[in-house]
């Protein structure tokens, strides 16, 4: 029996060229599978087929959007996952739901190989060799654009001689990746940091200069995840969804961003989340309202650090799971109503209400019913202040010595 090799693949140019240039260059079989993140376009049988006229033995499509929103997004949610206090990681979070899907075949087929489309300058490349050899150690990786040398003009070439089934003519400037947690755009004209973006690069969001009439929502909140959306009760997907078309149409979530890559250089990146953004702003106030100071403080470390590992392809790390049990701990009592106001590219905070928050309106009062005791303030502050103080003192004593 040939060796098998699984590709990941997305019915694209690149990876539909790849399953007959991988089997030239290997002597493998080749085993397409396709994972629907949400990313929208073509529906999974369309490609699966289309995997199989370019010469797969196998196609293995998986539709994991309620997975992908569940058990992915959803954590990054409760982490307020925001790299560089910017990007809420559209890419990095889908790469590992990508590589258990891309493991699972590789075991049920029988295949000794996993194959990406991936370029040497990225991340992603690190998100999924790193994610395979931990959920799959006996399996090798190969990246035919960067293994094979398999260029785009060689790509063309190659589709047009095969006669593949796929448009090759038409070249996108932009190299875009997208699910339903955001959209993700780069190189062409943007890698020229001065050149603002145009607007053929966005297609989640509506131009925010032109809003429609402000959109007022309420999202309510149950251990940190959105369950209903003005009293409607929505799954995770749901979620997302609806919130990307309601933010969208207002323009929020767009971000132009200079980021740090993990492989040591700065790119310049587009992306566009309206759910994710929304729900981030949301999801944040409402853990104002019902995290304690201390353990609200230390999460903020908690969640940069998970958002790094995360953002560095190590989903599957140790840390990233003990981190995860705290990050769970922490959502016990972030439960409640978060009122939104979205309207010309901002998703601003108007109300909330909770039944397990600290907010106690008797303590915070300056009106009649105060029931703080403003007469242990004085001594709070004298003990407060105590090792400034005494510090002080000697620096002044000091001085005067000298």
């Amino acid at each position: 029996m040939s060796d098998r090799v699984v590709l990941a693949y997305s019915g694209g140019l690149d990876t539909s060229v790849a399953i007959g240039w991988i089997g030239e260059a290997t002597g493998a079989e080749v085993i397409a599978v396709a994972v629907d993140v949400g990313q929208g376009g073509e529906d999974l049988e369309t490609i699966r087929q289309r995997a199989l006229d370019c010469g797969a033995v196998e196609a293995y499509v998986a539709d994991a959007r309620d997975e992908f929103a569940e058990e992915y997004c959803m954590p990054a949610l409760k982490a307020n996952g925001m790299y560089m206090d910017a990007y809420p990681l559209v890419s990095a979070v889908s790469r590992p739901v990508i590589v258990k899907h891309l493991v699972k075949a590789a075991k049920q087929f029988g295949a000794t190989t996993v194959a990406h489309g991936c370029t040497g300058k990225g991340n992603d490349q690190v998100r999924f060799e790193v994610g395979i050899q931990t959920l799959g150690p006996e399996l090798k990786c190969i990246a035919p654009v960067r293994d094979l040398a398999l260029t785009r003009e060689k790509a063309i070439a190659y589709a047009e001689k095969n006669d593949l089934p796929i448009v090759t003519t038409k070249k996108n400037p932009f190299s875009i990746d997208q699910n339903v947690w955001g959209r993700a755009v780069e190189t062409g004209f943007l890698e020229d940091i001065w050149n603002g973006p145009t607007k053929d690069v966005y297609d989640y969001t509506d131009d925010p200069t032109f809003p429609p009439p402000a959109d007022e929502l309420v999202i309510t909140f149950r251990e940190g995840v959105p369950v209903a959306i003005d009293n409607k009760p929505v799954t995770a997907l749901q979620a997302i969804q609806e919130l990307n078309r309601r933010a969208g149409a207002q323009g929020v979530g767009r971000i132009d961003i200079v980021e740090d890559r993990l492989v040591g250089i700065k790119s310049r990146e587009i992306y566009e989340a309206p759910g994710a953004m929304t729900l981030i702003a949301a999801h944040r106030e409402l853990e104002n309202v019902t995290i304690e100071r201390e353990q609200a403080r230390f999460k903020k470390t908690v969640d940069q650090r998970w958002t790094e590992l995360v953002y560095d392809g190590q989903w599957f790390s140790p840390l990233k799971k003990s981190l995860d049990v705290f990050v769970d701990d922490t959502q016990k009592y972030v439960n409640g109503d978060i009122r939104m106001e979205l309207h010309a590219g901002r998703a601003t905070v108007t109300g909330r209400r909770s039944d397990t928050g600290l907010y106690d309106f008797n303590l915070a009062t300056y009106d009649e019913g105060d029931s703080f005791d403003q007469s242990n303030a004085r001594g709070f502050i004298e003990l407060f202040g105590m090792s400034s103080k005494v510090a002080s003192q000697r620096e002044q004593r000091l001085a005067g010595e000298n």
